[in-house]
């Protein structure tokens, strides 16, 4: 049993990755108060849990009625991703958070909250992306008809988004020290690593479509 848990929840973690994600998470909710990145943070959490446990009891299925396959998945959030990094590149986020930052004394009364990217790309592709999918689906069919390997399956998922609250939410708290400069280079860092990660998602749903007709 507790080989069964172990072994879900390591290879779950490294495939969610959540020390990969802390870093992007933390400059993209920069400048932001610690209300609104806990709510990001557990939204996200809550988002992606619901959307792993449906993929983990209905998966295939599921995809299969929608018409999707994993490729098609894979190729769409690479492409949404490199959206998110290309802004991250030339700070337009940045740049949004400063116009709504400007004193009006309209939008004073009508004060917009930030961006709200706890859907979109925390929680879809980050937390719950085609990897992290294919995963819980795969750990899923190999104990078909095992109710209890299932449950330890379920468990360590849940285990894993746990564990990534608790980083995602540390590596707020680091960033913030770094000071704006830093921050800013870091921004444009992880927005050019964002894009070859988004790039690599394009390039790896293109082959899997290419090999697999």
């Amino acid at each position: 049993m507790l080989e069964t848990f172990l072994a879900a929840f390591i290879t779950l973690f490294v495939v969610i990755d959540p020390p990969g994600i802390a870093p992007v998470f933390a400059v993209m909710t920069s400048g932001t108060d610690a209300a609104y990145k806990r709510k990001m943070v557990f939204k996200a959490t809550l988002t992606a849990a619901v959307i792993l446990l449906l993929f983990a009891f209905l998966g295939k299925s599921l995809l299969s009625a929608l018409g999707i396959s994993m490729s098609a998945f894979r190729t769409a959030g690479g492409f949404l991703l490199f959206l998110i990094a290309m802004e991250m590149v030339f700070e337009k986020r940045t740049e949004r958070r400063e116009k709504k930052a400007e004193p009006d004394r309209f939008y004073d009364a009508l004060e917009e909250d930030p961006d709200d990217i706890s859907v979109f790309p925390l929680a879809i592709p980050f937390l719950s992306g085609p990897g992290s999918i294919a995963t819980i689906m795969l750990l899923m069919s190999e104990n078909h008809g095992h109710y209890l390997d299932q449950a330890l399956i379920i468990g360590a998922l849940l285990a894993t988004l746990l564990s990534a609250v608790v980083i995602l939410l540390l590596a707020s708290r680091i960033i913030e020290f770094l000071g704006h400069t830093v921050a800013n280079a870091v921004t444009r860092i992880l927005g050019v690593i964002l894009a070859a990660l988004a790039t690599q998602y394009m390039f790896d749903g293109i082959r899997t479509a290419f090999f697999a007709a």
